[in-house]
């Protein structure tokens, strides 16, 4: 199974973009997200994930690129919802980011999500109640983020600091408190600022 194609940019627009690798062009599917992540030229890599699709008589294998994990993650949580498509998965993607679709999911406001052009009533309750307890949320209010994801953060951030020799004790009770008082952290280096001076 292909996890990642690196290559250099042939073509890109809102919808697709072709990676050129050792002499072949590989057309993936992208979201508004992952397009705007991409450079306008040069070397890139995408994460990407292989959907078969019924054609006839025969299966068309459809390449889906992603410019971060997360957002492969949660189209494969997406997608594992009966109903719900690959495309279905990628314009949910392209009308919100990973955090806000994952904390609408988390707080049961399938009303946003049914927002999304080509998801219905029943379909955006059933994406919340099949995904909710997937998702293993922190217990954060809006701009959540997955729990691998905060957790990784965090350990390196642990890291960071016993290098500059900061107490693990004093390190990851600055490091809650951080969190505790901004939920909008994203980055091991905003983490790290942000304890240091809670210290």
């Amino acid at each position: 199974m292909i996890t990642y194609i690196k290559g250099t940019i042939v073509e890109k627009n809102p919808a697709f973009v072709v990676l050129e690798n050792n002499g072949i062009g590989y057309l993936m599917q992208i979201s508004v997200h992952t397009y705007e992540a991409l450079p306008e030229k040069g070397n890139c890599s995408l994460y990407c994930h292989v959907y078969f699709r019924e054609d006839g008589q025969s299966m068309l294998p459809i390449i889906y690129g992603f410019a971060e994990p997360r957002e492969k993650e949660m189209f494969l949580l997406l997608i594992s919802v009966s109903g719900v498509g690959a495309n279905t998965a990628r314009m949910m993607l392209s009308s919100m980011n990973v955090d806000d679709l994952a904390a609408a999911i988390y707080s049961d406001n399938d009303g946003v999500i049914q927002k999304i052009k080509g998801v219905g009533p029943k379909t955006a309750k059933k994406i919340v109640i099949e995904l909710k307890d997937k998702l293993g949320k922190t217990a954060t209010s809006a701009g959540k983020t997955f729990v691998s994801e905060s957790n990784t953060i965090k350990n390196e951030a642990l890291s960071a600091l016993a290098v500059l020799g900061i107490n693990p004790k004093g390190a990851e009770k600055a490091i809650q408190t951080a969190l505790k008082e901004n939920n909008t952290i994203h980055s091991v280096e905003e983490l790290v600022k942000a304890a240091l001076k809670k210290l």
